[in-house]
């Protein structure tokens, strides 16, 4: 009795392990990618080791691209929905945001947000977080210098993932080699 019950959370253990990994290999796979300008800092974690928090320009979503327009805070951790399309040097750019979910227009792709903080009276802006703000690199690889750019996948469900990162145009660990 006792091993069938092992061999059962086992078994539940690797099909959840699986499908986790299943589903994210299949965003990067089916998405649609889009490069995104991005700002970084440098911190790290002990536990985790060397990361870049990534700052991207589409974080700050004026008020005025809202339909129905913003007027002031929305409660963090409210859900945003925002749309880009190709802008200047092959990076995409906000078209609109909604706290409704809205259907993209055909060169646009729609990314599911979450606000981040109450900034509204200093910027009359709203925050968003994707989930992509972090990328992990190698030990003592965390403190680049030049420009960074990411390559996201961003499957119909709006939930983006990180594809690339790229450092002045070279993929990053390439370009942090010795």
């Amino acid at each position: 009795m006792k091993l069938k019950l092992l061999i059962l959370v086992l078994g539940l253990q690797t099909a959840w392990l699986l499908a986790t990994v299943a589903l994210q290999e299949y965003a990067l796979a089916t998405g649609k990618l889009i490069l995104l300008e991005t700002q970084r800092l440098d911190p790290r974690d002990l536990l985790r080791g060397d990361y870049l928090i990534l700052n991207y320009k589409i974080s700050t979503v004026p008020g005025k691209l809202f339909s129905p327009p913003v007027q002031n805070d929305l409660a963090p951790g409210t859900e945003v929905y925002v749309a880009l399309a190709p802008g200047t040097n092959r990076f995409y750019e906000l078209t609109r945001a909604s706290t409704n979910a809205f259907a993209p227009l055909a060169d646009e792709v729609l990314l599911l947000g979450k606000n981040a903080d109450r900034a509204w009276h200093a910027t009359n802006s709203v925050r968003v977080t994707y989930g992509i703000e972090r990328y992990f690199v190698a030990e003592n690889t965390g403190n680049p210098a030049g420009k960074l750019t990411v390559q996201v996948a961003v499957p119909a469900s709006g939930h983006p993932e990180i594809k690339q990162v790229f450092l002045d145009g070279q993929p990053y660990a390439e370009a942090m080699r010795p």
